[in-house]
């Protein structure tokens, strides 16, 4: 035979014995019951808040951390203002940044009221 229809034979067949298997005994599958892994979220509009309070912490740690570097940019520049303006500019992103991650949750909020969706 082919390899290819008999790796799909092994297949089709290691998926029907995992499934008898992985059946517990006496239980019908409409008494297995899934817990909800987003935790207490049970909305959409809930889920993009915590999305975005976790993209917006993010964010605002990457920017600390870019002030950081913005400031070791200026220290190492020795006064040439080539190095002084990267330094400026990272700085500048860096707490535009900052800003736009910690107001993140509110940009959410403020678009789903826009839009009529309550959160």
């Amino acid at each position: 035979m082919n390899n290819k229809i008999v790796s799909v034979i092994f297949f089709i067949s290691l998926l029907g014995l995992a499934s008898f298997v992985c059946l517990p005994a006496g239980k019908a599958l409409a008494q297995v019951t899934i817990p909800n892994p987003l935790g207490e979220t049970s909305t959409f509009s809930g889920l993009l808040l915590k999305i975005s309070a976790a993209v917006g912490e993010l964010i605002a740690t990457l920017g600390t951390l870019m002030i950081i570097i913005a400031g070791i940019l200026y220290a190492t520049s020795a006064g040439s203002p080539e190095g002084v303006n990267k330094a400026k500019t990272a700085l500048t992103y860096a707490i535009a940044g900052i800003i736009i991650g910690l107001a993140a949750s509110g940009i959410v909020t403020l678009i789903g009221t826009i839009l009529g969706i309550s959160i």
